[in-house]
């Protein structure tokens, strides 16, 4: 069977760093899986994630609306509607959007760790509406 959720449905994580706000629409605890995690994003323009990678975890983005830089140890490249980002495992990266920014994020599998090297552990803290506090591992 099928199913079928809407954004407005599902529970939203706002970063505790101001900015930020996630929607997931495929993660442990909506799928019963941790194979994979998929949400959408939203990023304020000014925000960005902190410089970090992902310990056994690929990374995608897809930008549907609005600009951003991505950082790597390659340099900045600038992202724009239409454009689909791979991040290998462990590759050193940060997301910081020009003006508000909308795009989907992929990662797999959802059994990883996150190093920040650039930031604080604040950056991984998130508020579900409902006031609880998920800790990204």
């Amino acid at each position: 069977m099928a199913y079928i959720f809407h954004q407005d449905d599902l529970p939203s994580l706002v970063s505790v760093v101001p900015g930020r706000k996630r929607v997931f629409f495929v993660s442990k605890e909506l799928s019963g899986t941790d194979s994979m995690l998929a949400g959408i994003m939203y990023y304020t323009a000014d925000a960005a994630s902190p410089y970090h990678f992902h310990k056994n975890c690929e990374h995608f983005y897809f930008i549907f609306d609005g600009s951003a830089t991505v950082e790597t140890e390659q340099g900045l490249r600038d992202l724009n509607p239409g454009d689909l980002v791979f991040i290998p495992a462990e590759e050193k990266h940060r997301l910081r959007a020009k003006e508000p920014l909308f795009y989907f994020e992929f990662q797999a599998p959802n059994r990883f760790e996150t190093t920040i090297l650039d930031g604080t552990k604040d950056d991984l803290l998130w508020e579900r509406v409902d006031g609880k506090v998920w800790v990204q591992s």
